[in-house]
């Protein structure tokens, strides 16, 4: 029994048939992103037949980012340029198709703060207009295009929190220390007051969700005095919370908010899988019906203003992502499309979770894919590190993981400490553990697979972007005899220059990685010595790195300055820079030229098999 059908790297990699659905408001017309001449772009018509029209325009990197505005008539996106993430505010109308930019300014980052149903023609919006480090808040009156500033960020602030009513009522401002305090003021004009105080192990773990409709509550997230952060009801005026759900090991993640009371109705933890669990007894019935229309794992992502239909998505490991339009009154679902059908001609490999124990006995989790057709022992090996670090893995489609899988390759994920949604204890063990502990996760997953006799251990190669691209690095110079080659996209060599370099509007969170990774003035020798730049010396394996010229994370000179010292070595090494791209690579001519050169560099290395005519 060999290996099944070949998987086009364009069915895979390309863009997708049909993607991001939503219902307007009123329920009566569902948009979806669509290519038009390969360009993705927002199209619109009617819910309940066929007659979609494309209503943008975009001819370069594709619209990704979209929503309608709840005066139902009008649909907002972003969009930057070259991957520089200074987005712009632009709104369409479908039935005219008049399209206009609602923030031209050069060199700013517009970010969507709050769009409330019962706010229908506000919008909330952050610009770093005045100072590129903060994001103010600017309420944005539809009917008029004027723009009003409505809360100075001095610098701190994090995340602000309006209520139903589109008040800047509350904000989460970093302190020096690592940790975060939650501000409460009662109206626009009203100060600040410090109210919560998250120290710098729970900050990361903690926050604000919503308002309650009046006003008189916050829901947050909160790990203080446990390890995994739980759901409560908490009170600005008295200081006192009541727990409404919780889990002693996961984190609470999604929370479903009621649209007119803002009160919670179900909410879920990220485990092996997601689990939601119901809150509201109206909607049990309808989360019951949900749940057997498929069997995948489910998130409600978009409802009409009266609640009587939502947008449900499914996840599934081995298919594309698929969605349903349900309606309540009825309990019942219609399915609506798969974002990539073709997908169904071929054969996927399931997703397993698995577990183990790493040196130090901490129990670490991720996810196993094994290639269809070749059993499971002696395989070559794919150590898929995810990014962030701040980050996780979790079960569901993975267009990567498929990818390699079909070229042969068993797939290894893991959520090594640091990653998020294990709870606060789990994730602070990753502190200035860049390039140690976090690292020796890496490792004891790689000895693990290996002792289970399912890898070929001169076959296992290391693949990441961002944090994982830094993991690939640190593989091919801390431990260069574990792989046999490194796949580094868009990850930072230098921990110093990486974090002095950090866009303006990242300062911030300047505190938080001077606690979780170090300071670059403090503790220069530390972040050196935890820097694949400084151990080039020790790369033996080849490596392929890949950068976006515009990358304002994790900047190009992250790239070149590695390359460089191993053009010096005489190390083997292939340098993929695309000049019209960011963090990740978001244009599909682009994304193609990448997954051809690395499966040729991992075909080349460890045997897997190649997609030819590419």
């Amino acid at each position: 029994m060999g290996l099944p059908r070949l998987i086009p790297r364009s069915v895979l990699f390309g863009n997708p048939e049909r993607a991001a659905p939503q219902l307007s408001p009123d329920g009566a017309r569902l948009s979806y992103l669509a290519p038009v001449d390969g360009v993705l772009n927002v199209w619109v018509g009617p819910t309940d037949g066929p007659g979609s029209q494309p209503v943008t325009h975009d001819r370069d990197r594709g619209v990704r980012v979209y929503a309608w505005a709840h005066d139902n008539r009008h649909i907002l996106y972003l969009q930057d340029k070259g991957g520089d993430e200074n987005w712009w505010l632009y709104r369409v109308d479908p039935t005219s198709g008049a399209e206009e930019v609602l923030t031209p300014f050069e060199g700013v980052q517009v970010q969507i703060i709050q769009h409330d149903k019962h706010c229908p023609h506000e919008l909330l919006i952050g610009m770093n207009k005045e100072d590129p480090r903060a994001h103010d808040v600017y309420h944005l009156d539809l009917r008029t295009d004027e723009l009003t500033l409505v809360a100075r960020n001095s610098g701190e602030i994090l995340h602000w929190v309006p209520d139903a009513d589109l008040r800047v009522r509350a904000a989460v401002a970093s302190r020096t220390d690592g940790g975060s305090d939650l501000l409460i003021r009662e109206s626009n004009s009203d100060d600040w007051r410090a109210a919560v105080r998250w120290d710098s192990e729970d900050a990361l773990t903690s926050g604000p969700v919503t308002f309650t409709r009046d006003g008189r509550y916050m829901y947050l997230r909160d790990s203080r005095g446990v390890n995994a952060a739980r759901l409560v009801k908490w009170d600005p005026r008295t200081g006192t919370s009541e727990v409404i759900a919780g889990d002693h090991q996961y984190d609470v993640s999604g929370v479903l908010v009621h649209a007119d009371t803002y009160e919670p109705q179900m909410i879920s933890f990220v485990k092996a899988r997601r689990e939601w669990h119901v809150l509201d007894e109206s909607v049990r019935d309808n989360v019951t019906a949900v749940r057997k229309l498929h069997r995948g794992d489910f998130a409600v992502t978009n409802r009409t203003d009266t609640d009587d239909a939502w947008m449900v998505v499914f996840d599934q490991d081995m298919g594309p992502a698929c969605y349903y339009v349900f309606d309540r009154s009825r309990n019942a679902g219609r399915f609506l499309f798969h974002t990539r059908p073709h997908l169904a001609e071929y054969e996927l490999a399931p997703m397993e979770p698995i577990s183990f124990a790493a040196r130090d006995g901490l129990i670490i989790h991720g996810y196993l894919t094994i290639p269809r057709g070749l059993g499971r022992s002696n395989l070559p090996v794919i150590l898929n590190v995810h990014g962030g670090p701040w980050h996780r893995d979790a079960w569901g489609y993975d267009p990567e993981v498929q990818w390699l899988a079909n070229r042969g390759y068993a797939v290894l994920q893991v959520n090594f400490r640091g990653s998020t949604g294990y709870g606060k204890e789990f994730l602070n063990a990753g502190n200035r553990e860049w390039g140690a502990s976090m690292h020796h996760d890496l490792v004891d997953a790689v000895r693990w697979i290996v002792d289970q006799g399912i890898a070929d251990a001169s076959r296992i190669a290391i693949y990441g972007g961002s944090y994982g691209g830094y993991a690939a690095l640190v593989g091919a110079t801390f431990t260069p005899d574990l792989f046999k080659c490194a796949v580094d996209i868009v990850g930072p060599s230098n921990l110093i220059t990486f974090i002095k370099s950090i866009p303006p509007y990242w300062s911030a969170y300047l505190s938080m990685l001077r606690e979780r990774v170090g300071d670059p003035e403090r503790d220069a020798d530390f972040l050196t010595s935890r820097s694949p730049l400084s151990r080039v010396d020790r790369i033996k394996i080849p490596m392929l790195i890949a950068q976006g010229a515009n990358d304002p994370r994790v900047k190009q000179a992250e790239s070149e300055q590695i390359v460089a010292a191993m053009r010096e070595k005489g190390i083997d090494y292939e340098y993929l820079l695309f000049p019209d791209e960011g963090h990740g690579f978001a244009k599909p001519e682009n994304r193609l030229k990448f997954y051809e050169v690395a499966e040729r560099f991992l075909a080349k290395h460890l045997e897997g098999r190649f997609e030819d005519g590419g």
